[in-house]
């Protein structure tokens, strides 16, 4: 689900997107450096292609074989923190440490998406990667458009939400990536293999599924480094 980038000031929220997953538009260095890095930004378009091909490529795939999405979703109390505990990776986020989602919603009502992560390992600094979630009309808050690039949209769909909003299973039509959340780093290993019986159900090969690594709490400056401002 990303996808703004910044880098972690040193001895320091990213993702996918959000997905779940590849999200953003612009993208800079925190710290009191505005402009954007050349070398990030030609990174992040390699890498973000992959998802932007799913985007433009899937259309009749996720019309034909449509998955269901819950009924209503809570939007006010689905914002905050989730952990990414299982996924099918964008190229993006493969080899991330530590992913975690932040929802809030902004001004005009969408939901300002940021993914935070540690790529390659649990010592590198962590990034940040912003995204907008458009809500569409008529879903009961269940289906967003993930908006990166300020113009390029994904589909992102809850498909299963635990009654108490402590964790989630966001998939899309195409069944080509997938998140499960929760709000807490780890969960019961019988909520993991429920988890993985769910994407089946709903069409996905579960071989695909990746666990991802989460350990807390962190130590270093980027500790508390979860969202940027919302625009």
């Amino acid at each position: 689900m990303p996808w703004r980038t910044r880098g972690a000031p040193q001895r320091m929220h990213a993702g996918p997107p959000t997905l779940l997953h590849p999200v953003g538009a612009r993208l800079r260095k925190t710290g009191i450096y505005p402009n954007a890095d050349p070398s990030i930004m030609r990174s992040f378009a390699v890498s973000a292609l992959p998802l932007l091909l799913a985007a433009l490529l899937t259309g009749c795939a996720e019309a034909s074989t449509p998955i269901r999405t819950v009924q209503q979703v809570d939007l006010p109390r689905f914002m905050g923190r989730w952990y990414v505990i299982g996924i099918i990776p964008t190229r993006l986020e493969r080899g991330n440490h530590n992913p975690v989602e932040t929802y809030r919603l902004d001004r005009n009502g969408n939901v300002c998406t940021w993914y935070r992560y540690r790529a390659d390992g649990f010592d590198s600094p962590v990034k940040l990667l912003q995204s907008t979630g458009l809500v569409v009309p008529g879903t009961g808050n269940a289906e967003w458009k993930i908006r990166f690039f300020g113009l390029f949209k994904a589909q992102y769909k809850v498909g299963w939400l635990a009654p108490d909003y402590s964790q989630v299973l966001v998939v899309r039509d195409a069944r080509d990536y997938l998140w499960y959340m929760a709000r807490t780093p780890t969960v019961p290993e019988s909520d993991y293999q429920a988890m993985l019986a769910r994407a089946g159900t709903l069409g996905y090969d579960v071989g695909r599924i990746e666990r991802v690594p989460q350990h807390w709490p962190e130590t270093d400056a980027g500790r508390d480094t979860f969202h940027g401002d919302c625009r």
